[in-house]
C-alpha cells in the first residue's frame, strides 16, 4: 500500500523510547521527515541520527511553553507540520479516592491542556493546506477505566472528548483526528506499572506480568512496533475517511465492542 507519507512533516513528542520511538521509526520508514521530541535530549538526538530524515529536540513536554517552542522548532527543521502525534508520559498510579486537587490539575495539564495547546498551533496550517493528521496515543482506560490509574483515566478521558469534538469540526478541511488505545504494550511505562502492582500486592514482578498476560486473549503483551503500525496507517493518505475514531491495539484486552 502506498501510504502517501513521503515528504510529509511529522512531529512525535515522547519519542525517546517505547511507543513514541516506534511511531517515529515507522513514519520515517515511510519517507516522512520526523521531528522526535523528549525530555532526554541526548537520547532523542541519537535516535533521530539513526533515521533517514529526522531531528531530535530535547524539551520537557510538561513545561507551559513547551508546545509553542516545539511547534516552532518543528517548522524550522522541516516546515509546517502535516502529521501531529499526541504522545507523552503518564501520571503516577493511584486510587480515585486518594486524588488531590493538585494531582488532578497536574494530570489535566499533562494529558489534556498541553495536547490542546500543541494541536492549536499546527491545526490552522493543516486546514489551510487541506490535509492533516492528528493521532493521539491514548489508553484502554478511555473505554474501560483501569484500576489504580485514576489520574490517567481522568486526563485521557478529557482528551478523548476534545478529540472527538474536534474531528467533526475539521473533517471537511481534509484533517482527520483519531485516537489509538494501547492495552499492555511492552514498554518501560508498563514495566513500571507492573512493578508498582507487584509491590502493592506482594507478588513478584514475574507473577504480576504472568497474571496480566493471562487476562489478554492474545496471551502476551504487544510490541511497540505493532502499535506503531496502526498509527502509521491512520497517518497515511489512504486513511482519509477514518476520523473521530478510537481504535484499540490491545490484543483483545477490552471486552466491549
Amino acid at each position: 500500500m502506498e501510504t502517501g507519507l513521503k515528504g510529509k512533516n511529522v512531529l512525535v513528542p515522547g519519542a525517546s523510547s517505547g511507543i513514541g520511538l516506534a511511531i517515529a521509526r515507522a513514519l520515517a520508514a515511510e519517507g516522512a521527515n520526523v521531528v522526535l521530541a523528549a525530555r532526554r535530549g541526548d537520547l532523542v538526538r541519537a535516535e533521530a541520527a539513526r533515521l533517514d530524515s529526522a531531528v531530535g529536540i530535547g524539551i520537557d513536554l510538561t513545561d507551559v511553553g513547551a508546545p509553542s517552542a516545539l511547534a516552532e522548532a518543528a517548522v524550522e527543521a522541516f516546515g509546517p507540520v502535516d502529521v501531529l502525534i499526541l504522545n507523552g508520559g503518564g501520571p503516577p498510579p493511584g486510587a480515585a479516592a486518594d486524588v488531590s486537587d493538585g494531582q488532578a490539575l497536574d494530570a489535566v495539564h499533562q494529558l489534556l491542556l498541553q495536547h490542546i495547546r500543541l494541536t492549536a498551533l499546527v491545526l490552522p496550517g493543516m486546514r489551510e493546506r487541506g490535509w492533516g493528521r492528528v493521532v493521539a496515543v491514548g489508553s484502554s482506560g478511555v473505554q474501560q477505566p483501569l484500576p489504580n490509574l485514576a489520574l490517567s483515566n481522568i486526563g485521557r478521558a478529557g482528551l478523548a472528548g476534545y478529540l472527538k469534538t474536534l474531528a467533526a469540526e475539521v473533517a471537511k478541511d481534509g484533517v482527520t483526528v483519531n485516537m489509538v488505545l494501547p492495552g499492555r504494550i511492552d514498554t518501560d511505562r508498563v514495566g513500571s506499572l507492573d512493578a508498582a502492582a507487584a509491590k502493592r500486592t506482594g507478588r513478584s514482578p514475574e507473577e504480576t506480568r504472568a497474571a496480566s498476560e493471562a487476562s489478554i486473549p492474545a496471551g502476551r503483551y504487544g510490541r511497540p512496533e505493532e502499535f506503531a503500525a496502526v498509527v502509521a496507517f491512520l497517518a497515511s493518505g489512504p486513511a482519509s475517511y477514518v476520523t473521530g475514531e478510537q481504535i484499540r491495539c490491545d490484543g483483545g484486552l477490552v471486552r466491549s465492542y
